[in-house]
């Protein structure tokens, strides 16, 4: 998934315009943008949105983002949208693989009650939103089967630390922030799953979203949150491979391939060795997926 919009879970006309973005996946958000008294009619709105799109062919995957363990809602959440069939719950505040195994259990009990089969709706954790995610970020490898990515969030993060900025004048990350980006980074990779770069709050700068979003996928991220449709071109075209990257990928693997068990190969002047391989094998795969 290279563009996963949020959109509000009540949005009404919002959540259509969504599925036709062109984002990979949309998300229903039950969290920060649902006010209290509104969470159970956001909840009906959810599943009635879910039964009538997720049977569609050729959709966006649809992720659900609940409310998280600490907040008492993540039962009435799951209770509501299950029986919709969502491709996956976003699982904000996780602090851990152990709340993704909690995560998992939960689910596994109301797909037997809906009558899905085990596993069908997956977990994309945001793994770095308070301090105690951040010293857990390393402990998902494992957790949980239905764990397909990982990705952070400054705002909530901000939040706790009482920080007047999670950002410079120029746009760039102030020192925490980058430290909790890496970790995100770092235990998406210890997991073995893909890691989703947080969004970008300021939705009308074009330039500024390519330019991060650049430096995102020079790092290892895979794709982005996004959180208005505007940025959804940008974010899908900076993580779609270029042709010019294609080419030298498959000149990589043609090149070990035509060298069985070589360490190193030689291409137009320049040494590439076992790891270069592994990155143009996975580029490849995103490039046909």
């Amino acid at each position: 998934m290279r563009s996963l919009l949020f959109v509000p879970a009540d949005g009404g006309a919002k959540l259509d315009k969504a599925m036709a973005s062109g984002a990979d996946a949309i998300i229903l958000d039950l969290e920060d943008s649902i006010a209290p008294e509104r969470k159970e009619q956001a909840r009906s709105a959810t599943l009635e949105f879910l039964k009538r799109t997720t049977p569609r062919k050729n959709r966006p995957r649809i992720l659900v983002r609940i409310n998280g363990l600490d907040t008492g809602m993540t039962d009435a959440d799951l209770d509501a949208i299950v029986a919709g069939n969502p491709d996956a719950v976003l699982f904000p505040k996780a602090e851990g693989g152990a709340t993704v195994t909690h995560l998992d259990a939960k689910l596994t009990a109301r797909e037997v009650i809906a009558g899905l089969p085990e596993g069908s709706i997956k977990i994309l954790a945001q793994t770095v939103e308070s301090a105690a995610g951040l010293f857990s970020a390393g402990t998902y490898r494992d957790s949980s089967a239905r764990l397909i990515g990982m990705t952070w969030g400054p705002e909530d993060l901000s939040a706790e630390l009482g920080a007047e900025a999670n950002r410079e004048a120029d746009d760039t990350l102030t020192e925490p922030y980058r430290i909790a980006r890496a970790m995100c980074l770092y235990g998406a990779a210890a997991a073995k799953v893909p890691a989703i770069e947080t969004i970008h709050v300021d939705f009308r700068n074009a330039d500024i979203l390519r330019r991060d979003t650049e430096l995102s996928r020079r790092d290892g991220f895979i794709g982005r949150l996004a959180i208005h449709p505007a940025q959804v071109p940008v974010i899908n075209e900076v993580f779609t491979p270029s042709a010019a990257q294609i080419e030298k990928a498959k000149a990589i693997v043609a090149a070990f391939a035509a060298k069985p068990g070589a360490g190193t190969v030689g291409i137009d002047g320049k040494m590439y060795d076992r790891p270069h391989l592994v990155r143009a094998k996975a580029l490849l795969e995103r490039a046909k997926s």
